[in-house]
């Protein structure tokens, strides 16, 4: 393995969430396969697109406190989770 990757603990369990995550959106939409519709984003968007885009906007939102705050990061987190339960409800 090169030595310039490092895999800790948190890096580990954020990919097995993404990957758990989207399996679960697989077989939901599988289940119940999913509606476009129009929220506050104004585009037509299904509960995928809602999901991408709440994901990128959360990464987005803790990049931007990494670079304006020396906060802790738990409230960079919450906030984050904020944005894309947002989106992913309202968008």
């Amino acid at each position: 393995m090169p030595d310039w990757m490092v895999w800790t603990g948190p890096t580990a369990a954020v990919f097995v969430g993404l990957g758990l995550l989207l399996c679960a959106m697989a077989i939901w939409a599988r289940i119940s396969p999913p509606v476009p519709r129009r929220g506050f984003l104004r585009i037509e968007t299904d509960r995928g697109d809602r999901l991408y885009i709440g994901l990128i906007s959360g990464a987005a939102v803790l990049a931007g406190w990494i670079a304006v705050t020396d906060l802790s990061m738990w409230l960079a987190l919450a906030a984050a989770f904020l944005v894309v339960l947002a989106i992913g409800i309202r968008g």
